[in-house]
């Protein structure tokens, strides 16, 4: 085994190449060509470790010796409200994914028990009804058109007021809020207040439907279990924070990697049957969970590819790496719909804290791709490719605007 803490530590990779907006940044890459962690220089002064391999990541993921605690991990971005040492506050009541067993499991179980086969199938009609009223209303408004304003960001956000069960009347309430979140021309201060707001009125609504039971997400918590309001409502937070931005950036950034790789656009256009795992190789392609997440803390010494991993350092998975290990994908920066492998991609995370709502996220992301190049067929890019901005320095990547004409 060897010990690798006397190497130089590196930096995280943020910067990816401007003429290759998909792919890694070419630093990352590079570091996975040596197949074992790198050594990872933290903003606050830590040093941990970087793992860009398929293998090692898995490894990584599923191990109950690395915990998800925020408490006991450091940031690898720079955190302004962290506490002293570099951590963040132990997760808050209902914010599972940011705890382990038993508190996890706990949480978990009940979520997995909403998020069933016949709701998912119950919500289908309606998540296609969002996005052809989206494309109705974009067609009507006329080319140019923002896709992200106009379509990527309204409909995870509807789809979640349907899980939710936020009554319609507060749709358009919920998304404009959903929307000062993400987007770029808000500030920090008023994406806070936005979040705030939404805590406050998912509060309410919780109240609500304590009072009203019904069939939907929240009301299904309430009737079988006895989960506080606080805790009601950050789990309803979570599931819009985490379904929301994703999804958001994966129908942009997904329906721009098409525009720019016409060739697997014409396949895509031309073979229904292909949609699924079109979805599943635009996640593997495009991996949006881009700057330091997730990432673990090992809670003792743990050997890992041959290094040894000390108790309490931090372990970053560069997800964009890993999605396109050449050990796993034959050649990986290729975009090919086709692509049988591309369902073992670990964009949903892998292990316990596997993402819970990726089958919805699949479903809006298979219904909106497919009726967006079945409404709009001559659609096309309104500016050069240069001028679509990136979300390069978010968590989450993907374009801030997406100009389209049809």
């Amino acid at each position: 085994m060897s010990d690798q803490n006397a190497e130089t530590p590196v930096t995280l990779p943020t910067r990816r190449d401007p003429g290759c907006p998909f792919a890694p940044p070419p630093e990352l890459e590079r570091y996975r060509d040596r197949r074992a962690p790198v050594r990872l220089a933290f903003p606050d002064g830590h040093v941990g470790w970087l793992v860009t391999g398929y293998d090692l990541a898995r490894a990584v993921l599923s191990d109950p010796r690395f915990t998800a605690r925020p408490e006991l991990r450091h940031s690898p971005l720079p955190r302004p409200n962290v506490r002293p040492g570099g951590h963040d506050a132990p997760a808050a009541p209902g914010w599972f994914p940011a705890m382990d067993a038993p508190e996890h499991t706990r949480y978990r179980r009940l979520l997995v028990g909403q998020f069933t086969v016949r709701r998912m199938r119950d919500l289908e009609p309606r998540i296609a009804q969002i996005v052809a009223d989206r494309l109705e209303a974009m067609a009507a408004a006329g080319p140019p058109a923002d896709l992200v304003r106009a379509f990527a960001l309204p409909v995870p956000s509807l789809v979640i007021c349907e899980l939710l069960g936020v009554p319609y009347r507060d749709h358009a309430f919920f998304e404009d809020l959903t929307t000062v979140i993400v987007d770029m021309d808000n500030s920090a201060a008023r994406a806070l207040t936005a979040m705030g707001d939404l805590a406050g009125y998912l509060g309410e609504l919780v109240r609500h439907k304590r009072a009203h039971p019904a069939d939907d997400l929240l009301g299904g918590l309430i009737a079988g279990s006895d989960l506080s309001d606080e805790e009601l409502t950050n789990i309803a937070l979570l599931l819009l924070v985490a379904g929301h931005e994703t999804t958001a950036n994966m129908l942009a950034l997904g329906v721009y990697a098409l525009l720019r790789h016409p060739g697997q656009l014409d396949v895509f256009r031309g073979d229904p049957t292909l949609t699924d795992g079109a979805v599943e190789e635009l996640l593997r392609h495009l991996s949006v969970v881009h700057l330091g997440a997730p990432n673990r803390a090992a809670l003792e010494d743990v050997e890992l590819g041959g290094t040894l991993v000390r108790a309490g350092e931090t372990v970053v998975i560069g997800l964009p790496a890993v999605n396109r290990d050449p050990g796993r994908f034959a050649d990986p920066g290729v975009l090919r719909l086709d692509r049988a492998e591309a369902r073992h991609h670990l964009a949903f995370g892998h292990g316990v804290h596997q993402c819970l709502g990726q089958q919805l996220a699949r479903i809006e992301m298979r219904i909106g791709y497919r009726a967006l190049f079945e409404r709009l067929p001559t659609l096309r890019l309104a500016v050069t490719e240069e001028e679509v901005p990136l979300r390069e320095s978010a968590m989450v990547y993907g374009v801030w605007r997406l100009p389209v004409a049809w």
